[in-house]
């Protein structure tokens, strides 16, 4: 068995127990990014699965969108995420 060279961790522990690897993250060809996809980038970058270069990089994301993403996951959690609930949180 044959396993690619990367920099960085495999795997990570998140502090709910559960094991996170590389291969739960999205493809890189991702264009349709739901709320669920745009928590497991934050998530693997938060908890060093991947540096935040990398992981902007590999989706093709600005500085500022990365970060609007940790932002609403650390005020709102994955929710935060959804364009349904940014648009309510605008509102109020």
């Amino acid at each position: 068995m044959y396993l690619r060279k990367v920099n960085g961790p495999r795997s990570v522990t998140l502090p709910d127990g559960t094991v996170m690897t590389r291969a739960d993250l999205p493809a890189p060809n991702t264009r349709r990014w739901v709320a669920s996809r745009k928590a497991a980038v934050v998530r693997a970058v938060e908890h060093g699965l991947l540096c935040q270069e990398e992981a902007r990089a590999r989706y093709a994301l600005s500085e500022e969108e990365f970060e609007s993403w940790r932002r609403a996951v650390q005020t709102h959690g994955e929710a935060g995420l959804k364009v349904t609930s940014l648009q309510r949180l605008k509102q109020l």
